[in-house]
């Protein structure tokens, strides 16, 4: 793959990421990771408080976002070595829900799901019909999401999300 769908597929993400924003109601801004529990340092380019506690949230430049991105979600989640489609799908999957992400991209690829994307889920990645697998894979997201607690107060915006990546994925293919 082409550093072309790295810049393509961090450019949709941080479009779908909001700028700095510390709602105490949102476990994701408390480095915790629980309502009230640590310090309440918020999310900025989706950055947040429960992932990096030890992070300057609010003062986190786009350029620092973007390195945290190409090391812990692309690089992480082999997209370099995955379809372009499943790329985008997989990065902002993971952005959004860590390694359920590999998880789901596993039993959407039906082989061993240990959540280690090694050259297995690579090689089928590659060698199956690439419609069908990320289809499968957004609903398994979906269906992830709906079980979620707070499913409630973010499933717009999740099924949202979920939609633009889909919509983004057929350009793709």
């Amino acid at each position: 793959m082409t550093a072309l769908i790295w810049e393509k597929a961090f450019n949709i993400v941080i479009g779908i990421e909001a700028e700095y924003q510390c709602n105490p109601k949102d476990r994701g801004n408390w480095t915790g990771g629980k309502r009230g529990v640590g310090e309440l340092k918020g999310t900025k380019y989706g950055i947040s408080a429960m992932s990096y506690p030890h992070l300057d949230i609010k003062n986190l430049t786009l350029e620092q976002a973007k390195e945290i991105y190409k090391r812990d979600y692309w690089h992480k989640y082999k997209c370099d070595y995955l379809p372009d489609a499943l790329s985008l799908a997989v990065f902002d999957y993971a952005v959004n829900s860590g390694k359920q992400a590999a998880y789901d991209l596993q039993r959407s690829l039906n082989v061993t799901v240990d959540g280690v994307i090694g050259n297995q889920t690579i090689g089928a990645a590659n060698s199956k019909p690439l419609k069908e697998v990320y289809q499968d894979y957004l609903f398994r997201r979906l269906h992830f999401m709906i079980t979620k607690c707070d499913w409630q107060t973010n499933g717009k915006g999740w099924g949202t999300r979920i939609d633009t990546i889909n919509l983004e994925c057929e350009r793709l293919i």
